[in-house]
């Protein structure tokens, strides 16, 4: 039963005036073209890219040849979740989380079940907001931690994320920053996966035991959506 669970917002506040933007990605904007007052009724049109604020990707996002948001099951987009909690680490913030990272997981925590969706905690959710979570450089490259191709490689060919499964991050995407080529994120997608990014709250994401259920507009044709994203713990867990 539900109420056996305790449910947590994985999600920032979607704000135009506060979302952080990939650099290159269409400004966000909100439009009052209704109110109460005027019109009985209030609605806003909304102007944001598919992978603005806390979002989630599909397959399609870099490869053509792979589903889109429609195309999705619905088990996609709820799986159970380990969180692997790097930030010590990432006082570099090219980090690259290696096999030997989720392999001391595993000696700590047990094995990273299949299905499931690897969610990093880099600590960058305290940047959300300011240039410094973009992190750019005087040449306008990215600086955040991420996964390595070989952590993902090995998640994938050991069946941790099985048949559908994702990669988290509380950053932009699951690539490191400096990587313009994004070969973590076509790797993943095209083995069907999808990836949740820019997700906030990971202090209250247990490393195991917790489900996360995917929201957002699933769009014919979609890249991913903006999404609301949970956690649900168990209350006795």
């Amino acid at each position: 039963m539900l109420g056996d669970y305790r449910v947590v917002n994985l999600a920032h506040l979607n704000d135009p005036d506060r979302t952080s933007l990939y650099p290159g990605d269409p400004p966000f904007t909100a439009t009052t073209v209704a109110t109460v007052a005027e019109d009985g009724y209030h609605l806003r049109l909304l102007q944001q890219g598919e992978h603005t604020g806390t979002h989630w990707g599909a397959p399609s996002h870099f490869n053509a040849d792979q589903p889109g948001a429609d195309e999705l099951d619905t088990e996609d987009l709820f799986l159970p979740a380990v969180k692997v909690d790097v930030r010590a680490r990432c006082a570099d913030p090219d980090h690259a989380v290696a096999v030997a990272d989720l392999l001391a997981w595993e000696a700590e925590h047990g094995p990273i079940p299949p299905e499931c969706a690897v969610v990093l905690q880099t600590g960058w959710e305290a940047r959300w907001g300011t240039p410094a979570f973009a992190n750019a450089d005087a040449d306008g490259r990215l600086h955040q931690p991420g996964f390595s191709v070989a952590a993902v490689e090995w998640l994938l060919e050991t069946g941790k994320l099985g048949r559908r499964g994702a990669l988290g991050t509380d950053t932009f995407g699951p690539d490191v920053g400096v990587d313009d080529t994004f070969a973590v994120s076509k790797l993943l997608y095209r083995e069907h996966r999808i990836s949740l990014e820019v997700l906030a709250n990971l202090d209250a994401l247990p490393p195991v035991g917790a489900w996360i259920l995917v929201g957002g507009t699933v769009n014919r044709g979609g890249s991913g959506s903006p999404a609301s994203v949970y956690a649900l713990m168990p209350k006795n867990g």
